[in-house]
C-alpha cells in the first residue's frame, strides 16, 4: 500500500493537494484504517503526505529544495558509510557484499526494476553494517527511508539498472581494496547519479 501510493505521487497520479481518504483507501487495499494511518505517516516521514488536524490527509507538494538537501545529505552519510566499511569489513562481510552484487547482476540482466530494487536495499545495508558505526548507521538509514520513493523511482528510467549495476561494483571494488578515499568517492558519485536519474525519471512523465 505504502509503496503503491508512494508510486503515484511520485509520478503525479495523485496531484499536490489531493486528499486521501482513509475509508476510500481502506476500501481500495482491502485494508483496515490502521495500517492505512500508518502508511500515511510514513509517508508524510518521506515528505509526499501533509497530515493536518481535524482536516485529514493530502498529496503535499514536492520541495525541489527539500528533495535536493536530502540527497546532499544522503551522499555524505553513504559516503562516509563506504569508506569505513572499506577499513573495517571483515572477510564473510565482503564476501556476502560480493554475493548481493551477483545477484544485483542477474536482476539487472532479466530487466527487473522492482526485484533489483530489493537487492539494492541490502546492498546498501550491508555497507552501513560494514561500516561498524551503528550511529553512522541508523542516521543513514533514517534519511534513506525519507528517500525511499524517489530512489526506488529512478530505476524506472531507461538503461537505469545497467549503469546503476556498474557504479555499484566500482563501490564493491574499492571495499574490497581496501580504499576508504575511493570507497566514499565512489559511492558519493553513485547518490549523486541516483539523484539526476531521479530528475530525468521525473522529466519524462
Amino acid at each position: 500500500m505504502r509503496l503503491q501510493l508512494a508510486d503515484e505521487i511520485v509520478s503525479g497520479t495523485l496531484k499536490p493537494g489531493q486528499q486521501l481518504d482513509e475509508m476510500s483507501l481502506a476500501a481500495r487495499f482491502n485494508a483496515s484504517r490502521t495500517p492505512v494511518r500508518e502508511a500515511l505517516r510514513q509517508l508524510e516521514t518521506s515528505g509526499l503526505v501533509e497530515m493536518r488536524p481535524h482536516r485529514g490527509s493530502f498529496v503535499a507538494a514536492l520541495s525541489a529544495q527539500m528533495l535536493e538537501e536530502m540527497f546532499v545529505a544522503m551522499a555524505e552519510l553513504e559516503s562516509a558509510c563506504a569508506g569505513l566499511a572499506a577499513l573495517n569489513m571483515n572477510a564473510a562481510e565482503r564476501r556476502a557484499l560480493e554475493e548481493i552484487l551477483a545477484n544485483m547482476a542477474e536482476e539487472m540482466r532479466a530487466g527487473e526494476p522492482m526485484r533489483y530494487h530489493a537487492l539494492n536495499e541490502l546492498f546498501h545495508n550491508a555497507i552501513y553494517e560494514g561500516s561498524h558505526n551503528g550511529y553512522l548507521a541508523d542516521l543513514t538509514r533514517a534519511t534513506r527511508l525519507r528517500l525511499a520513493p524517489f530512489r526506488r523511482a529512478q530505476f524506472r528510467a531507461l538503461g537505469r539498472l545497467a549503469r546503476s549495476q556498474a557504479e555499484h561494483s566500482r563501490v564493491v571494488e574499492a571495499i574490497l581494496r581496501g580504499d576508504r578515499r575511493g570507497a566514499q568517492d565512489v559511492m558519493r558519485a553513485h547518490i549523486d547519479t541516483v539523484k539526476l536519474a531521479f530528475d530525468d525519471y521525473v522529466e519524462q512523465l
